[in-house]
């Protein structure tokens, strides 16, 4: 792991990989979105997926868009760190985006689901990983139905695939509890601020 300095007066901080998982519907996105906005250091690390472009999204800022045949071909290549399939659709973190980031300096920020973030743990032991968690399942059924981007179907599954990853909160360094935003967002920046801080 490298270490920088990030501005004249800061303390010496550390690369690393932070992990923020959690359900589909949790806020991870959100907070994420607080966290850089107070830590404009950090990178975000962008995945691949297969699944369809939504509207106002751009290729290469939220996603890189692959088709299946195109995300297969570097599956069997060896480029991802973690790949997996989630809800019809596959994601991925390529290990070149992690290295490119990683090789400046800064610290890294994933945005991934549970086998993503057990593999990034498997393969990179030294990785930081947070949880995102809805005060509910209530209250996540209402965030998923209020995004109005997914039919009946999507959203049961996705429901149930959360259900199970809750389960998993203990595998995790870190659970937040997404009840109020900016005490979240709050939370969540003193977390990996020291996180990335060198001993």
């Amino acid at each position: 792991m490298a270490s920088i300095g990030d501005r004249p007066g800061d303390a010496t901080r550390v690369a690393r990989v932070i992990v923020v998982s959690g359900p589909s519907g949790a806020g991870k996105g959100t907070l994420i979105g607080h966290l850089r906005a107070r830590m404009p250091e950090l990178a975000v690390a962008v995945s691949a997926t297969t699944r369809p472009i939504r509207g106002g999204e751009r290729e290469g800022r939220e996603y890189y868009f692959l088709t299946p045949g195109e995300f297969e071909r570097r599956v069997e290549a060896g480029d991802f760190v973690e790949h997996v399939e989630y809800a019809g659709n596959r994601y991925g973190t390529l290990r070149s985006e992690l290295e490119r980031i990683l090789s400046t300096g800064r610290s890294v920020v994933l945005e991934i689901e549970l086998r993503g973030a057990r593999a990034v743990r498997a393969s990179m032991s030294e990785a930081f990983l947070v949880f995102i968690t809805p005060p509910s399942m209530f209250e996540l059924e209402r965030r998923l139905r209020a995004r109005a981007t997914e039919g009946d179907d999507a959203i049961t599954e996705r429901l149930a695939t959360g259900r199970r990853e809750m389960d998993a909160v203990g595998e995790f360094d870190v659970i937040i509890v997404n009840d109020d935003v900016q005490r979240a967002a709050d939370e969540l920046f003193d977390v990996v601020d020291r996180a990335t801080r060198a001993a």
